[in-house]
């Protein structure tokens, strides 16, 4: 019930627009998502640099139904990147295929991630193809090593969830192609015929595949708030002789602030993935629809951080 509530209330644009003018919501968005624009999220950028914290942008928004839609997108990106590198941060971005005219065409989709690679490869920068739901997964997967890895591979990359079944083979699909990988527990609801259902079987792949990728694979990204997965992988790289340079931990922005900065202070690399954009309420409450434990994630979270500050 909570689901298909959370879900109703994402779809409804009187709520929406409400809520964007509503001071208190606005408040505690902005715990987790940069502003609505490229101005303000450059500007959470450059304030996490300056604790030497890197970080990724993301526009918000998925399943567009027009190319026009997804040629703005695409657009914005281009000018994401560009942005970041005249703001002097690390240019890195996070994008949905979706966003860029997946479900539309995959030829439109295609023309518009190389755009956007193409003004990543002249600046040096990276995108990450973000993963959504198992139906993409795929789709995802394919598209990325069929179309976009060949021609830019340093500049591309994906992300694996271990919540899933089947990602101990992906993630040796991508070890054996080169492919820099973000892994994450995944915030999807997913049936069990596909997907663990235990916390602790997706802990379980969660470490060995962090293990799997930190020795083996490209400069993973460690996409965890878990304090035991973290300390998991810090017990691993230490046991084993790994530089910290060999990989980088990854939090969501206004997540377990003090545990970003606590692992920079003790050497390690973290980037923080920014979500802005004018879409930040139906991103909100999708999320929060996708897995409805994410509540009880979020605030907890909160808690945590509040506990360790006082």
């Amino acid at each position: 019930m909570m689901r298909s509530t959370l879900l109703w209330l994402s779809e409804r644009q009187s709520i929406f627009n409400f809520v964007r003018r509503n001071r208190l919501a606005k408040h505690f968005a902005s715990r987790f998502v940069a502003g609505e624009s490229i101005t303000t999220a450059l500007a959470a950028a450059q304030e996490l640099k300056a604790k030497g914290i890197t970080t990724s942008l993301d526009l918000l928004g998925e399943s567009v139904h027009k190319p026009a839609e997804a040629e703005q997108a695409r657009d914005m990106y281009i000018a994401i990147l560009r942005g970041m590198q005249e703001a002097g941060v690390e240019v890195n971005a996070s994008v949905k295929l979706t966003q860029m005219g997946l479900d539309i065409d995959p030829a439109l989709c295609e023309r518009n991630m190389r755009a956007i690679l193409d003004v990543a490869r002249e600046t040096g920068a990276f995108v990450r193809l973000d993963m959504e739901g198992s139906d993409y997964t795929d789709l995802t997967l394919d598209f990325f090593q069929e179309r976009l890895f060949p021609d830019y591979g340093p500049h591309v990359g994906v992300v694996l969830q271990t919540a899933l079944k089947r990602t101990t083979a992906d993630t040796e699909r991508m070890i054996a192609l080169g492919a820099r990988v973000r892994l994450c527990k995944g915030a999807y609801l997913e049936p069990p015929s596909i997907a663990y259902e235990d916390k602790a079987d997706v802990d379980a792949q969660y470490v060995r595949l962090m293990e799997a990728l930190i020795s083996r694979g490209n400069y993973p990204g460690i996409a965890t708030h878990d304090e035991a997965m973290v300390a998991a992988t810090r017990e691993f790289v230490a046991r084993e002789g790994i530089p910290a340079d060999r990989f980088e931990f990854q939090m969501l922005y206004g997540v377990r602030r003090d545990l970003q900065e606590q692992l920079v202070e003790d050497g390690f690399r973290m980037r923080v993935y920014i979500p802005f954009g004018t879409q930040w309420y139906p991103y909100l409450m999708r999320r929060l629809a996708e897995r409805p434990a994410n509540i009880a994630f979020i605030l907890g979270n909160i808690i945590k951080e509040g506990t360790r500050r006082s």
